[in-house]
């Protein structure tokens, strides 16, 4: 378990390394954009290969197939709860995570924020955790995945919370809390579920890929797009095939 919580530190982390380049690095929306998609197609690649082509070999489609959904569902339901709390477009690097400029010192915006930020990190940091239930080790590919996606993650949106008037104390907080979170969560997704029959864990591990599937879908790409254009997919596929490549070597 002392491994799994390693590792899912290690993974989180890096929220609090891009957290640090968005605040002291004047990085322009172009790149954030670019650098947002490449994190995007490491995590579909992680999602498809690490987690959901494990899980369907292991125990077939049903299994995996309503993971997926449920995964995927539940992250759709959260998100649109926290959009309407107030956390609407949090990675964001204009926005800052809110509607309107003038309700950032919001309570309500902030908690929106805080839970929209582990909405987003724990399903990685689980799947990490769970990849070592087959006994072989660590699923590299998956660590990289979530240290890889997380920079523009949280240098996006520390960059959005910079503009919004959040203090920098606040923002490395809210990093240093979902890093936390994210190791409890790679402890918990490999401790709960070490004597777990076959179908449980597939169903867990294509739960935390629907849900990061949407995640990508849903705040990450629009973002990508917007601040990026025609070039995101060239990026996206970039990061794709250097998690494939990384999995599969």
């Amino acid at each position: 378990m002392l491994e799994a919580a390693w590792w899912g530190f290690f993974g989180g982390a890096s929220l609090l390394l891009g957290a640090l380049l968005g605040l002291v690095l004047r990085v322009g929306l172009r790149t954030i954009g670019l650098v947002m998609a490449f994190g995007s197609g490491v995590l579909i690649s992680a999602a498809a290969f690490e987690l959901t082509e494990e899980a369907y070999r292991s125990a077939g489609v049903v299994a995996a197939a309503l993971g997926l959904f449920a995964g995927s569902a539940t992250f759709f339901t959260g998100d649109w709860l926290i959009d309407r709390a107030g956390g609407h477009r949090r990675k964001s690097p204009v926005h800052g995570g809110v509607r309107h400029p003038a309700s950032a010192a919001g309570a309500t915006g902030a908690s929106a924020l805080v839970l929209g930020a582990l909405l987003d990190g724990i399903p990685e940091s689980a799947a990490i955790g769970i990849t070592l239930l087959a006994g072989e080790g660590v699923g590299v590919a998956m660590v990289a995945a979530v240290f890889l996606s997380n920079i523009p993650e949280s240098m996006s949106a520390t960059t959005g919370l910079k503009a919004s008037g959040r203090s920098t104390a606040w923002i490395l907080g809210l990093w240093s809390l979902v890093v936390a979170a994210s190791t409890v969560a790679s402890m918990l997704g490999y401790g709960l579920l070490g004597g777990a029959s076959k179908e449980t864990v597939a169903f867990i591990q294509t739960f935390a890929a629907g849900a990061i599937l949407t995640m990508v879908a849903d705040t990450m790409m629009p973002e990508a797009v917007e601040h990026a254009g025609r070039l995101v997919g060239l990026f996206t596929v970039l990061g794709f095939a250097t998690a494939f490549f990384l999995s599969a070597g």
